[in-house]
């Protein structure tokens, strides 16, 4: 088998650093200039953990960029799992292939390449594996005027960049001075984590190498008139791209199946995903009209949701195709919430915002929201990664 022994999902131990992330997958930058982030997670009730999620600080070495993603698997680890170390890589594959496509576009191409990929994995697995997951991604660019990137240029950039969280990510952490793992639920790990089980789910995973969408309303966001400077700081082989004073930042995000996206502006949730379930009429008529049909809220009476990654047996109705919303953050923006719907079954988006508004630490938030699924019987595994937002400052 391609993956540990373990039934458990495992996602990549999350580390620290105080500022320079490198574009190390799962590794938190505790002094961010422009948005800080915690996760928690859970098994809950279940008896195996089949989440997994990820996250890169300063995506695509750019700083006040991320990229955050929650997968919730079902039938197995194995799609959660996959899609937790690699995903973050074909996004980053499909923006430099396509630098100025629209960013719904490249997030659709980068659906249907994963999704592709585990269907690839379940055929070749010989019937051993055939699990699925659903995906919320969230990707925070910085854009200028046009939603392009002109304040790159001829920005050099190195392989440590475009490969996030590649095989050198212990090389670079031992180097990078970082050495605190965070395990997901707020206390520290001695990060001692199993070298061999680690090489062999990598090994095995890169041998796989690596839609709807609406744009959300967003009030007028003041940007300074400052100049368009770039500035560049090289550090440890990378080169960490500091985007003008006036950039716009624009949250893009995209889902299949029931993990859910919920933006507070202003103290109001602002939903920006879709759940994609049998019970929805819209994706009823599509399962029908291509000659499945939905018993008990379940595609061909067997599976919740409608969209998912891998499932490849039930791709003909279980599509990849991803919900996609565009917003342009602005002052009243807070924080984001994406979570799998072991939280969001037992507690609706207005509710969540509320129940975290007050607690700027957002490891602190996301375990309340956590304790929250857990306490009113969530009968699911339980993941929630909270991004809240800063005010950049001109000389991040």
């Amino acid at each position: 088998m391609p993956f540990s022994d373990s039934p458990n999902a495992r996602s990549k131990s999350i580390t620290a650093a105080d500022l320079e992330t490198y574009g190390i997958l799962n590794r938190v930058s505790t002094n961010h200039p422009t948005f800080s982030l915690g996760v928690s997670e859970d098994k809950g009730s279940r008896r195996t953990m089949e989440d997994a999620h990820s996250f890169v600080v300063d995506f695509d070495s750019i700083r006040g960029q991320g990229f955050f993603a929650v997968f919730d698997g079902h039938a197995g680890k194995h799609a959660a799992e996959w899609c937790g170390q690699y995903f973050h890589e074909n996004l980053l594959g499909a923006l430099h292939e396509a630098p100025h496509d629209p960013i719904p576009d490249i997030l659709n191409r980068t659906f249907h390449k994963v999704d592709a990929s585990l269907s690839r994995m379940c055929e070749e697995s010989d019937g051993k594996i055939h699990s699925g997951c659903t995906a919320v991604t969230a990707f925070l660019r910085i854009e200028d005027d046009d939603g392009q990137q002109s304040f790159i240029n001829d920005a050099p950039t190195s392989p440590a960049a475009n490969s996030p969280g590649s095989e050198n990510d212990e090389a670079t952490s031992n180097k990078s001075g970082s050495g605190d793992n965070l395990p997901i639920n707020g206390d520290f790990t001695d990060g001692k984590e199993s070298k061999s089980g680690r090489s062999r789910i990598r090994k095995a995973l890169r041998s796989l190498g690596g839609s709807s969408s609406s744009k959300a309303p967003s009030p007028t966001t003041p940007r300074s008139s400052s100049p368009s400077t770039t500035h560049k700081i090289s550090a440890e082989g990378t080169t960490v791209i500091i985007p003008p004073s006036n950039s716009r930042r624009v949250l893009y995000c995209a889902n299949a199946g029931d993990a859910r996206g919920v933006l507070c502006r202003n103290g109001k949730a602002v939903r920006l995903t879709y759940d994609h379930k049998g019970s929805d009429r819209q994706e009823a008529k599509r399962i029908t009209d291509a000659g499945g049909f939905v018993l008990s809220g379940r595609v061909n009476g067997v599976l919740a949701v409608t969209r998912s990654l891998g499932d490849s047996s039930m791709k003909e109705f279980v599509v990849g195709a991803p919900y996609t919303t565009e917003t342009e953050l602005c002052g009243e923006d807070e924080f984001l919430i994406l979570a799998c719907d072991g939280l969001w079954d037992v507690i609706n988006d207005q509710d969540a915002v509320e129940l975290v508004r007050d607690i700027l630490d957002p490891q602190t938030a996301s375990a309340k929201l956590l304790k929250h699924a857990l306490s009113h019987h969530t009968t699911d595994n339980v993941t929630v990664i909270v991004i809240r937002f800063k005010q950049p400052s001109r000389n991040s």
